[in-house]
């Protein structure tokens, strides 16, 4: 068997490539990019981000593309609503990077093409069990040690929500985990912060930099770049399903 049909190839084709982009484009932005070397790297990150949705993009079936396309959206919306409209969160330079919706599109479609390998489908159940297993004492460490009240709730919620798509279980755990990835790199090199308490509002609700179970937020890009999908292809996925059933 070739390393490219085992699940760790599979995975390294995968959210191999998705972290590897990620440290690469976020070191690039980071605070400590900009005080010791370019002050301007954020557009090179630019660049480079925008480089590689487009490559994706074009490599990518219709289906995938169109997908895509709504995710991007979806991502400079929600920006605006979140970051700009509520002050959930604020970027280093206080603007809103372009290379941040484009970011989200990558993540999304990277782990939807992780949840469709062949391997990974097989070993669907234990890549669940690690994620969770993973996901719980993580989630109470922030809780006990940082105070992260907002993220483990919104961590219950994420739990919650599952229950509602056993059947995409695996893509959000797993998107849960990349995300907390995410986070903590970019917070970590100072590329945005998140305020001490949620929507920097809410003084019950005290946030860790980043809180944990954050992914729930990004759970509505998810969501809605399906949900159009499905609203504007109605036949082809009832026929999806149909197949689905019968082979399951």
């Amino acid at each position: 068997m070739s390393f490219s049909k085992t699940l760790l190839g599979q995975s390294i084709a995968t959210l191999g490539l998705l972290f590897l982009i990620i440290v690469t484009g976020l070191f690039i932005d980071s605070k400590f990019i900009a005080d010791n070397f370019y002050e301007h790297a954020q557009w090179l990150n630019n660049l480079i981000v925008v480089f590689v949705f487009s490559l994706l993009y074009f490599k990518s079936t219709s289906r995938t593309k169109e997908m895509l396309l709504y995710a991007l959206i979806i991502g400079v919306v929600g920006e605006y609503i979140f970051s700009v409209g509520f002050g959930m969160y604020t970027y280093r330079l206080k603007n809103i990077p372009h290379y941040v919706p484009f970011g989200h599109a990558i993540v999304f479609v990277l782990v939807y093409y992780f949840s469709r390998k062949p391997k990974v489908k097989k070993n669907r159940t234990k890549i669940e069990k690690l994620c969770v297993f993973l996901i719980i004492p993580i989630s109470f460490y922030f809780l006990l040690f940082k105070n992260d009240v907002f993220g483990f709730i919104c961590t219950l919620l994420v739990f919650l929500f599952l229950r509602k798509y056993p059947k995409e279980r695996m893509f959000y755990l797993v998107m849960y985990c990349v995300v907390a990835v995410l986070e903590f790199v970019g917070t970590g090199l100072e590329c945005w912060k998140w305020p001490t308490i949620a929507f920097n509002n809410f003084e019950f609700l005290p946030s860790a930099n980043p809180p944990i179970g954050i992914s729930l937020f990004y759970f509505g890009l998810d969501r809605g770049t399906m949900s159009i999908y499905k609203r504007r292809h109605k036949k082809a996925w009832n026929r999806l399903k149909n197949i689905r059933s019968v082979n399951s």
